[in-house]
């Protein structure tokens, strides 16, 4: 896939630029599709390595509107639109699966937040509903339920193929005229009085007055090109799949179970293929770009898997890989316009629902860049927040 991507870039990088995307995963190949297709021309999109190779591909590719912020909300549903039309808009197939999201809960608390994000999610039309542990069970017979108070579902989420919706963005958008660049690493953003004049790139400088970053983890590198803080921290997160699952295994855990998530330590899990995918936070986990792979969270991971689905114990480990969590103070993305520099554009910080927010995030920079006002109102995601002491944290996270 990744020699696919970077044989994206054709020609020499062009002079100049009426938009230069910093960034070439979901979240700046969506942008680009959806500038090219407001008909923008001239939209640049560079990328220091392959496509998807930073944080998007190594993700776990849940798509969901479970959420306790109503932007948050609004973007995921808007994402599951986007992911059920793929095939037809940009034209990807991307292996989509909703067998919806089942979050188990295991304390007050718990339950009294998610029954509170439900309630918002009903008012917005996700059909998001409340379970017992009985009917949790039902929908996961993997699960150890003696300890769950009560569960929330969404049957519309579900996950697909990171690396096919990069593809099918990244395709769109060159075939509507943008140009896609990868290994391309941007060294500097050039300004005068405030305003932009220029990316300076390893391979050149580009003409251009406006700049969106669209790095990821790199995002707080790309911002300080251009004197303006995003406070965003590279974090690591791991994944596994185990081997292919045998009975009486392959029969509890399918295609058709829910990805399940222990809200209390975070483990998740769904079928992946012949196998079963599997990862958690690692409460230990020190801020920084560590790319190695670490069995310290080992301890942690099997403790929860022994208490909520002791049967995956069983099965041997696959394959294994490390990723990137670009994470805020709140847990909520930075989306806005930098101010005291004209048309810095930013979409980062995810905090981990980047990639199910692509498509709808592509949309609202597109409405900003062209001036409109965005189909969803993402002004509270302003990265001056944090200045201002207005936090708006997220709850309902994994």
């Amino acid at each position: 896939m990744s020699a696919t991507f970077a044989a994206m870039s054709t020609g020499s990088l062009p002079s100049e630029a009426s938009v230069v995307i910093i960034g070439g995963g979901a979240m700046g190949t969506s942008i680009a599709f959806h500038l090219a297709e407001a008909g923008l021309r001239d939209v640049l999109l560079l990328e220091r390595s392959d496509l998807g190779s930073g944080s998007t591909c190594k993700a776990a590719g849940g798509v969901r509107a479970q959420f306790s912020d109503p932007i948050n909300i609004a973007l995921g549903q808007r994402g599951l639109d986007a992911f059920e039309d793929f095939p037809i808009r940009p034209g990807q197939q991307i292996d989509l699966r909703q067998p919806g999201y089942l979050f188990l809960l295991t304390t007050d608390a718990q339950v009294e937040a998610y029954e509170e994000s439900a309630r918002v999610q009903n008012a917005m039309g996700v059909a998001t509903r409340m379970l017992t542990p009985a009917e949790a069970a039902t929908l996961n017979p993997a699960i150890d339920v003696s300890d769950v108070l009560a569960a929330s579902f969404h049957a519309r989420d579900g996950y697909c193929t990171p690396e096919s919706v990069v593809l099918g963005y990244s395709t769109g958008a060159r075939r509507l005229g943008a140009a896609i660049h990868a290994h391309v690493t941007v060294t500097g953003i050039d300004q005068q009085g405030g305003e932009i004049t220029s990316v300076v790139t390893d391979h050149g400088t580009v003409r251009t007055d406006t700049v969106i970053c669209a790095a990821g983890a790199w995002s707080r590198e790309v911002g300080a090109m251009a004197g303006v803080d995003l406070p965003v921290e590279p974090l690591r997160r791991q994944i596994l799949i185990t081997e292919p699952v045998r009975e009486p295994l392959a029969h509890l855990v399918t295609h058709d179970t829910p990805m399940t998530i222990d809200a209390a330590t975070t483990f998740y899990f769904h079928r992946e293929g012949p196998g079963i995918l599997f990862g958690m936070s690692f409460q230990d986990e020190t801020p920084g770009f560590a790319w190695d792979y670490s069995e310290a969270w080992l301890p942690d991971l099997m403790s929860a898997m022994e208490r909520r689905a002791p049967t995956l114990l069983d099965v041997g480990i696959a394959h294994r890989w490390v990723g990137m969590y670009e994470v805020t103070p709140d847990h909520n993305a930075l989306v806005g316009e930098a101010a005291g520099v004209s048309r810095l554009l930013y979409a980062c910080g995810f905090s981990g629902h980047g990639f199910l927010q692509s498509p709808a995030i592509g949309e609202v920079v597109r409405d900003l860049v062209l001036g409109r006002d965005p189909v969803v109102d993402v002004s509270a995601f302003d990265a001056g927040r944090f200045a201002a002491g207005l936090r708006r944290d997220e709850v309902n996270i994994v």
